[in-house]
């Protein structure tokens, strides 16, 4: 999108100045040509200002003033075509000003303010250092990009290292590459975020990063896939979103293998409005020939991506950010469109899915001495759904709830409400409540405060439960 509005404003000619911030880094380190093109782009500081005066002073000549300038500006191009290869910026229709240091202060200004006087569009190429100031993070920038609590002396996080769902996925796919030579991985950009790190170092040829091109990432596993790789591609949740043409026309209208993982799937708090994840699972259910998938604790997560490198078709495997709950001791096979019922009970239905399960089971157990018999279901998947247990279990008990970290629309209620309307006979006779996140942006916030504040924490689940089942009004 950024080259096609450099394009744009380069053919319109509009007079504006676009600031160019090359810190040498995206979050993983710069890779592909752009990069290398970036950093070869060098130019004298004099250039540009002695430029400036000589066509001012030209112009002032009668008559041959201006020829004059228009011959010295063919020349001077030609010559730059041979001192500064593939000057992209001024092909594209823009004056190319730079590199300027971006921390020297004075020498900004000097560059912003001869961009002023300029006709036309203007790119100034600052040159910046990720972390500037502080050395631990000049020296480790990918590290200090998202950082808790930390030692100021020594850098070390306060925190204790703990296993995530992204830590668990990339020592899995490594055991399974391993195994299975045709295993790649792809990443955009984000190789120690997606738990990449350990498969980079083992399997350097079998290991892609593409730099921050979501789409390209998807559409590269399409063309791996058709070839007979098995490629698996985590990107975080928000950042799928830009790649959902290339999840429908490249993938799944081919019928491809391409596994996708959904890393921070759900809310991921404190990174705000643009990193929650709570639209995956309902713009994912609307593509056909994809499979759902959403474990309930770490070992789920691995019996998931072994299923899905071995399915032959393409799958979506969605995770949270952070550490599960907690591990659960029992756990069935994975089988295609198949739920689990982790608790049977007789009063009323729940069904969750991903980090949800254990909460709901935890809600269970607590209503269990209140003598309300609830029947726990993991849907594991969300498409295809398992219709023969759900819908045995709410014949069962006549009232359900769902619950997902998700947004209300088209995710796992939405699915379970259409099982209701279309099989199930009486149903006027079904008490249902799907618990979710509402139809909105979620804002900034921890992501236990936002839980409470949207009905998802286990006291909210436990009081609407007690209202279902003891046929009590709000």
């Amino acid at each position: 999108m950024a080259l096609e509005a450099l394009n744009d404003a380069g053919y319109s000619g509009t007079k504006m100045t676009v600031i160019l911030n090359d810190n040498e880094m995206s979050i993983s380190k710069n890779i592909g040509g752009m990069s290398m093109f970036l950093s070869k782009l060098r130019t004298k500081r004099t250039y540009t200002k002695s430029s400036l005066s000589i066509k001012k002073a030209l112009l002032k000549v009668p008559l041959i003033g201006k020829p004059a300038v228009k011959i010295i500006q063919r020349i001077k191009r030609s010559i730059k075509q041979l001192v500064i290869p593939k000057m992209f910026f001024e092909d594209i229709g823009f004056r190319y000003l730079g590199p300027v240091d971006g921390h020297d202060e004075q020498e900004l200004e000097r560059m912003l303010k001869i961009s002023k006087e300029l006709d036309g569009p203007v790119l100034i190429h600052v040159l910046t250092k990720k972390g500037k100031g502080y050395v631990k993070a000049e020296e480790n920038p990918d590290k200090f990009h998202a950082t808790g609590p930390f030692d100021l002396v020594t850098g070390e996080s306060l925190n204790k290292k703990k296993d995530d769902y992204s830590k668990v996925f990339g020592k899995k796919l490594v055991k399974l590459a391993r195994e299975n030579k045709k295993i790649v991985a792809i990443t955009a950009s984000m190789k120690d975020g997606t738990g990449l790190k350990e498969f980079a170092n083992e399997f350097p040829d079998r290991f892609f990063d593409i730099g921050i091109a979501e789409q390209h990432a998807l559409g590269l596993a399409a063309g791996m896939a058709k070839d007979g790789i098995i490629p698996v591609v985590p990107i975080y949740s928000s950042f799928y979103q830009r790649a959902y043409d290339q999840v429908i026309h490249d993938i799944a209208i081919q019928n491809l293998p391409v596994v996708m993982c959904v890393d921070r799937a759900g809310i991921v708090g404190q990174d705000g409005e643009t990193h929650q994840g709570e639209f995956d699972l309902a713009f994912f259910r609307l593509v056909p020939n994809l499979e759902i998938l959403a474990p309930k604790d770490f070992y789920e997560l691995e019996q998931m991506l072994e299923y899905a490198v071995n399915l032959g078709k393409p799958v979506v495997i969605r995770y949270p950010r952070g550490g599960e709950e907690r591990s659960f001791k029992n756990h069935e096979k994975i089988e295609t469109g198949k739920a689990e019922i982790i608790k049977k009970g007789k009063d009323i239905s729940i069904i969750a899915i991903g980090k949800m399960v254990s909460r709901a089971e935890d809600v269970a157990i607590k209503l269990e001495k209140e003598k309300i018999d609830v029947e726990v279901i993991n849907a594991r998947f969300l498409k295809p759904l398992d219709s023969k247990t759900i819908k045995n279990s709410i014949l069962k008990t006549n009232k359900v709830i769902t619950i997902e970290d998700g947004t209300k629309i088209n995710g796992l209620g939405t699915a379970v409400e259409e099982l209701i309307i279309e099989n199930i006979e009486n149903k006027e006779n079904i008490k249902f409540e799907k618990l979710a996140y509402p139809d909105m942006f979620i804002k900034h916030g921890k992501v236990e405060e936002l839980e409470e504040i949207y009905g998802l924490d286990k006291k909210s689940i436990i009081k609407k439960v007690k209202q279902i089942s003891l046929h009590k009004e709000e």
